[in-house]
């Protein structure tokens, strides 16, 4: 729920008055986000604000690490132990708890017509 509130947050903030029908987000793996799960809860918090009915739609990123041992680069959708090519622990993670909201696609307003 509290992952929901601060991407509603950033809509919001961003948004302003403006009517939101869609979002998209990337979001790193080691946040182990569960789509039905999120979706559930992005309607939730969304509810009553502008991104009301909004579709959100995620963009998962693998996690990904450097290993100081082989100096290779890798990637994984779990946190890593050890190096998957040379088995070292000399490892870095260098991605895979991204947060961002990437673009806000608004509703069109309509207008009424002077008579």
């Amino acid at each position: 729920m509290g992952f929901c509130e601060a991407v509603v947050g950033a809509i919001e903030k961003r948004a302003g008055d403006r009517p939101v029908a869609r979002v998209k987000v990337h979001v790193g793996r080691l946040h182990h986000v569960h789509p039905d799960a999120f979706e559930q809860s992005f309607a939730m918090v969304a509810g009553g604000g502008v991104a009301d009915g909004a579709m959100a739609e995620l963009v998962f990123v693998p996690a990904s690490g450097h290993c100081g041992t082989c100096q290779g680069d890798f990637e994984t959708d779990e946190v890593p132990l050890v190096c998957p090519t040379c088995g070292g622990v000399d490892i870095e993670l260098t991605g895979g708890d991204e947060l961002i909201l990437e673009s806000i696609e608004y509703r069109a307003v309509e207008t009424k017509a002077k008579a």
